[in-house]
Formats: structure tokens, sequence, C-alpha cells
């Protein structure tokens, strides 16, 4: 029984030593590959706003292109000022979505006002300014988030000076359907996008509809085959984030003048 007993011990010690030690491994590679992975997805989304600006070509130096024509600001949606910092979070490391939720840095919103159906919205905007050659805006790159048939998508938005032409977007993740929902990462779809307009004439109203009828081409986007409730989702997305609740008064003051990259 002695033997038996000494036996069960040692597996047991065996068991839990080899238990201790892939933990310390795992935790170590984790704390080890953080740097790694922060960099990475540093260089995922300046790519992605690249590409909604139109400026991502085959062999672009992403992180020299970045550096050389992207500013990327915070600004308070409340006072429409700029900040140098959230938390202590400056501007490249500053993530709008992660702080949505929490008090302080996010609002949450009333259902009849959250279109998008996000629940709440960050306080702090973070825009991505682009200039031309001459220092003078050319691109502003906004996020707008919002939900489809099966999660939220999240995407990014190129405005032209005007704060009213839209010059691209990009979907950069989402849980549609491949071949229906999912086509709103679809080249042909996204090229749709190019040249049309986020208000009326009064640059208030929102006027960016995603149907099957076009009818008014400086508005209208072809809804997704099939895809009705993700074409509703992308539709109300765009109520919602460019609307006076969320970035419309801010947009118009990009467009006075009255705010530039700092």
């Amino acid at each position: 029984m002695s033997n038996k007993n000494e036996t069960l011990g040692k597996t047991l010690f065996v068991v839990v030593a080899l238990c201790l030690v892939c933990a310390i491994i795992v935790a170590g590679a984790a704390v080890g590959l953080k740097p790694l992975q922060k960099k990475n997805a540093a260089l995922d989304m300046q790519r992605n706003v690249l590409d909604a600006a139109g400026l991502l070509q085959p062999g672009t130096d992403v992180v020299a292109l970045f550096e050389q024509r992207v500013a990327t600001r915070l600004v308070d949606l409340t006072t429409l000022e700029l900040v140098a910092d959230v938390a202590g979070s400056n501007p490249t490391e500053y993530d709008p979505i992660a702080v949505a939720k929490k008090p302080g840095l996010g609002t949450k919103l009333a259902k009849a006002d959250d279109t998008a159906g996000i629940g709440s919205r960050e306080n702090v905007a973070k825009l991505y300014f682009i200039n031309d050659t001459d220092g003078q805006l050319e691109t502003l790159v906004v996020f707008i988030r919002g939900y489809g048939l099966w999660g939220t998508m999240y995407g990014l938005l190129a405005l032209e000076a005007d704060m009213n032409t839209i010059k691209g977007i990009n979907f950069y993740q989402h849980m549609e359907t491949p071949g229906l929902g999912g086509e709103i990462q679809n080249p042909n779809w996204v090229a749709g996008w190019q040249g049309k307009q986020l208000y009326g004439d009064d640059l208030t109203t929102v006027k960016i509809d995603v149907t099957k009828n076009i009818t008014d081409p400086a508005h209208q986007i072809d809804a997704l085959s099939g895809a009705t409730l993700t074409s509703n989702g992308v539709e109300n997305t765009f109520q919602y984030w460019f609307s006076d609740k969320a970035y419309g008064p801010l947009l118009d003051k990009i467009r006075k003048g009255e705010l530039n990259n700092g």
C-alpha cells in the first residue's frame, strides 16, 4: 500500500511540475510576444487607413508612407477641441473602440439615438489627417462601426477636404456571411462608394442610402444581394456616425477651417 501511495504521489508531483513549467513557458511567451503583437496590430491599422484613403498600392512601404503623409489626432466630441492624450494614451496608442464602454471615457447611447446598434461611443475620437504636398488637408479618415447581421462591422471612412465627398471605405473587421454580407469587403462594391455625397445640400442631413433601386446616384449605394440586414446595418452606421450625435458638428468645424491637424 505504501509503495502505491508513493507511486501516486510521484506521478502527481510530476504532473503538477509539468503543468507549472508549461504555464511559465506560455506566460513568458505571451509577455515576450506582446510588443511584436502590438507592432503588428499598429502596422495593420496603418495599412487599413492608407487603403481607405486610396494610398495603398502594391509594394507600398506602409510605415514610411504613413509617417510621411498621415497625422493622427484626438478630438473631444463634446468640445470639438484637440486633446493631447486620453487617460495617458497618446494618439498613436489610443484605441477609441476599447474605451467606448469605460466610465468617463465613453457615453452610453439612448436607444432612440443608437441607430448603429453600438450601445455606447467614445468621448474622444481618433482622426487621421492626410495633407497634400502643399500641407493642405486632402483627406480625413474616421472610424465607423455598426451592427450587421451577426455582429459589429468595424470600418474606416475617408472623406475629401469638403467633408462631404466619400473618397473610400474599408470594413476591416466583421462577422458577416461570406458571399453575402461579407461582400462589404468586395473591391467592386467598395469602389462604388467613391465620389458619393454624405449630406444633402444643407450639409447637415445624412443622405446616404443603401438600396436596390438607385434613383439618386449622388447619394445611393447598391444594396448587397441577399444581405438585406447587412445593407441596412451599413446605412444605419452612416445615419448615426455622421449625424449631429457623433461626427456631424466635428466635420462642420473642419469644413470651415476651424480645426486642422495641429
